[in-house]
């Protein structure tokens, strides 16, 4: 067993961008900030950073050694930190190269061309750049975060049978409830789901975010969906981070959710079946073999549904010959700017499935933005999503 567990290429470009940027932000702050200041004053600015980087400092540990951490304190303090660490690192990166520029403003500039009035407002100007991003990110944590809402999509599909047009279904998924998505905030989100009177509901993974988060009750709230057809679910990559695929099952099993691992399950709706098909998540390295054997469950002449938590499998399944696809896995972007008329995340950079419904050969992929969050708590242009979908003819 390793001493350490290997950090993913996206922890290690958080932890470059935190500690790269803190060395200009405390030159900056002692060079320019501290000779205007009280002595008290920059007293409680120093020792407020250094609590800071302390609890980035723990953060960044508690992620390195999560493999061997057990108590849910610790995980619940583990969380917290590495958030911290994540919202410090981008705004101390953002703050410094603002003030970059507005030192390299003053500097090429003629002394004569800046008026006091002038300087004020740069000064103005600055600041508010500053402010905005900090106000993004409080009200994204604070409000949107937790204002989900329900997204209604008609979902084209091939060859659909005539009793199963207009058939209801919700998704809910990538709830990822912990420290930061409470059991009564998965319960809300359920009452919500309730009142749609769908005719089957899905689970497409990602219930908890770690070892140590509440399973057994988040499964306990979502086996109060209450559906004519039932409760069927796939897992996500957080189930297997967790290590709780196999007791996920159990629990839902439990609690009236079946959960489908590489399985298949026929529904009828009148003379119409719907065939759906469920299967673990599908990690990127085995783009190659996606959804190996899947082909076995898809039924010719039904309408045959795939669960998977990954969008990136739409084409694999296309080619196996899945009508439609339901998948989560993105959270939307989860933060989401809008520059030029084009849509800007993190999510992009990893996939061309980040949100809503795709088409391929007349094949349908719906991804939903899903619910909570995972390392940044905040929801900004992609808000908490309980889905609603109606199957329509293609």
């Amino acid at each position: 067993m390793p001493l350490i567990i290997p950090a993913s290429a996206t922890d290690v470009v958080e932890v470059l961008i935190l500690l790269l940027s803190q060395w200009p932000l405390l030159w900056f702050l002692v060079r320019d900030f501290r000779p205007h200041v009280p002595r008290p004053v920059w007293a409680l600015i120093f020792s407020s950073l250094l609590t800071v980087w302390a609890v980035c400092a723990t953060g960044i540990l508690l992620q390195i050694f999560s493999f061997y951490i057990r108590s849910a304190l610790l995980l619940n303090v583990r969380t917290l930190a590495v958030a911290i660490q994540l919202v410090w690192g981008i705004l101390s990166a953002y703050m410094v190269t603002m003030y970059a520029l507005y030192k390299a403003v003053l500097a090429r500039s003629h002394p004569a061309e800046f008026s006091p009035a002038r300087r004020a407002v740069l000064k103005i100007a600055v600041a508010g750049a500053v402010a905005a991003p900090v106000a993004a990110l409080g009200f994204g944590a604070l409000i949107e975060r937790t204002r989900f809402f329900v997204k209604e999509i008609d979902l084209p599909v091939p060859g659909l049978h005539p009793d199963l047009a207009g058939l209801r279904i919700v998704q809910i998924s990538d709830l990822h409830v912990s420290a930061f998505l409470s059991v009564a905030d998965a319960a809300r989100v359920v009452d919500m789901a309730n009142e749609l009177r769908a005719d089957l509901a899905l689970v497409t993974g990602d219930i908890i975010s770690s070892f140590g988060d509440p399973l057994e009750a988040s499964i306990r709230e979502l086996g109060r969906l209450r559906a004519t057809a039932g409760i069927l679910g796939c897992h996500g990559n957080h189930e297997i981070y967790a290590n709780c695929q196999g007791l996920a099952t159990r629990l839902g099993k439990a609690h009236g959710i079946e959960f489908l691992r590489d399985q298949a399950r026929e529904l009828r709706f009148g003379n119409g079946i719907l065939n759906v098909t469920g299967v673990d998540f599908q990690p990127s390295g085995t783009r190659a073999h996606y959804l190996r054997g899947a082909e076995r469950h898809v039924i010719p002449g039904v309408t045959n549904l795939l669960l998977s938590h990954s969008p990136d499998v739409f084409p694999a399944a296309v080619d196996k010959g899945f009508d439609t696809i339901l998948a989560g896995h993105t959270h939307g972007g989860q933060v989401t700017v809008e520059i030029l008329n084009q849509t800007v995340n993190l999510a992009r950079v990893a996939t061309p499935y980040v949100a809503g419904l795709y088409r391929i050969d007349k094949r349908s992929c719906y991804v939903t933005a899903g619910i909570g969050t995972i390392g940044l708590p905040v929801r900004l242009g992609a808000p908490p999503e309980i889905t609603l979908l109606r199957l329509r003819p293609a």
